[in-house]
């Protein structure tokens, strides 16, 4: 006997998992998490008893429910599943999935379309209490998935979804630099530790032996390498007041230098064990608003760029990002830090995970219900 779930498979900016409805999920914490690993196949390095994609962008999950929230249409849970590992990290955001969010809950239901062609849709993420928005195409009040917009990382081109990130400073921390520093140094490296979308530490490539440009396979194997940035961000971590990091994907480290094809400044981003193949929205968002901070790390590399595209030059291309922040008196102020991706929809349906693993019971009626649980 095996108890199925509702879900929809979707290509989400340069990652992919399965959309639910929290109405479809169990609520407690623990039996929530073992659904999640089953559902996906984890931990196995190639998730081959579940619908993952092996590799951690491929490998996530997003939860979804009406909001009862002022100004606020729908709530939004992120969970990542790592193919290797048996923990379940409900501690970030993910900007490539917020893609696939929009056109799910208007075929869900959950939102009505503008028939005008856009839809506007404003959204609460659980993970890092904060407000995130999105604008999709609807035609003639229908959900298109096709257009002419083109990211790089994904083949083809695709409706284009516009996300805005300018709600989400201080993600977790409560503060857009939460040691109160522009730059410091952690174990011997001169670092930025900024919270916009998530929280980030900014490393410069120079300063941990790298160039900055090399490849994703060169850095994956690398391991000296991803444990020195591993123990920075745990370090990080404690010092933005997150506590013991050592378990969860953020702080995310940036590895930094300087543009080689005419872009504002170039990154790696570690997800933390690997390089992203391209690069996180979340962290796009965080080295956007530090390019535009004086004194920062990246700022040191970049230039200040205070209002306009900051173009991230990653493994796979490039990534532009709207940003329009400054001083404002003895604050920074974050107007916009906004870019476009596109999703698609790969199929719906049915999951399935053992009985023994979860019966149908005990279901959540919201991602309310699932927060209170995780915290319980």
């Amino acid at each position: 006997m095996q108890t199925k779930i509702l879900a929809t498979l979707y290509r989400g900016g340069t990652s992919k998992g399965p959309l639910f409805l929290a109405e479809d999920l169990p609520k407690d914490r623990e039996t929530l998490s073992r659904v999640l690993l089953a559902a996906m196949g984890s931990p196995h390095p190639r998730q081959v008893d579940g619908i993952g994609g092996a590799e951690s962008l491929t490998s996530k999950i997003a939860i979804l429910s009406t909001s009862n929230r002022p100004g606020v249409d729908v709530d939004f849970l992120f969970v990542q599943v790592n193919p290797n590992s048996p923990i379940v990290d409900f501690s970030s955001n993910c900007g490539n999935m917020l893609s696939a969010v929009g056109p799910f809950v208007v075929e869900k239901g959950l939102v009505k379309a503008d028939p005008s062609g856009t839809t506007h849709i404003n959204i609460y993420n659980f993970n890092t209490d904060s407000h995130l928005s999105v604008q999709i195409a609807t035609p003639n009040g229908d959900v298109t998935y096709d257009g002419d917009t083109a990211i790089d990382g994904v083949p083809g081109t695709a409706a284009m979804v516009r996300e805005n990130f300018a709600g989400t400073v201080g993600s977790k921390t409560k503060k857009l630099l939460p040691t109160g520093n522009r730059r410091e140094e952690i174990l011997g490296v001169e670092v930025t530790c900024i919270d916009v979308a998530v929280p980030t530490v900014l490393i410069p490539a120079s300063a941990v032996g790298k160039t900055g440009t090399e490849s994703k396979a060169e850095l994956d194997a690398d391991q000296a390498l991803i444990a020195r940035l591993n123990d920075i961000r745990i370090e990080a971590g404690k010092r933005m007041g997150m506590g013991d990091c050592t378990d969860f994907v953020v702080p995310k480290p940036l590895m930094l230098a300087a543009p080689s094809h005419g872009g504002t400044i170039t990154s790696r981003d570690f997800v933390p064990f690997n390089c992203h193949a391209t690069h996180s929205v979340t962290g796009a968002m965080a080295l956007a608003t530090a390019c535009a901070m004086e004194g920062t790390v990246a700022q040191k590399i970049s230039g200040t760029v205070q209002k306009g595209t900051v173009t991230i030059e990653h493994p796979s291309g490039v990534m532009d990002i709207e940003v329009d922040a400054g001083e404002k008196g003895d604050t920074f102020e974050v107007r916009e830090a906004g870019l476009v991706r596109t999703c698609r929809k790969l199929f719906e349906g049915f999951v399935f995970v053992p009985r023994a693993v979860w019966d149908g019971s005990n279901r959540a009626s919201s991602c309310d219900d699932i927060a209170a649980g995780l915290t319980s």
